[in-house]
């Protein structure tokens, strides 16, 4: 794999390591707990990311179709830690796979997302995939802050 793909795959691998740290020792409750409306829950959060990673890599970049439910994400409850952290797992070992046999000049090359017909670069697709996984980590800090001070805020 060249330098360039083997790079961004630890980019990517920082970013979920950090969202495995900030899940770490949570209970159930948690993971499905709710900051307030409208506001996803730990367990969305993971499960929306991971399939907008494998969405985008997968079926966008490596035509590898993964049936994904976009909506469906949105309604997750009860997907346990363990069961997260898998999926950024499963991630990881498809990614590298799916990279594998790109090149440079691949990041120059057109794809069609699937869900919309919109045309991307290959490239585009990457830097978004950093860019939304890095979000929604944020969104996770701060849900697992929340979580660890709702109660002497007052946060139920």
């Amino acid at each position: 794999m060249q330098t360039y793909f083997t790079d961004y795959l630890n980019s990517l691998q920082e970013l979920h390591d950090d969202i495995r740290a900030a899940l770490k020792d949570l209970p159930q409750e948690a993971l499905d707990w709710m900051p307030g409306l409208e506001i996803n829950s730990l367990g969305v959060l993971v499960v929306h990311l991971t399939g907008a990673e494998r969405y985008w890599i997968g079926d966008v970049i490596a035509g590898a179709a993964s049936g994904r439910d976009r909506e469906a994400e949105f309604r997750t409850k009860g997907a346990s830690q363990r069961e997260l952290l898998e999926g950024l797992d499963a991630n990881e070992a498809f990614f590298r796979t799916a990279l594998e046999p790109l090149a440079l000049p691949d990041l120059e090359q057109p794809r069609i997302s699937p869900r919309n017909g919109r045309t991307v670069t290959v490239a585009w697709a990457l830097c978004h995939v950093l860019k939304h996984t890095a979000l929604h980590l944020g969104h996770i800090q701060l849900t697992r802050q929340l979580w660890d001070r709702r109660n002497s805020s007052g946060l139920a």
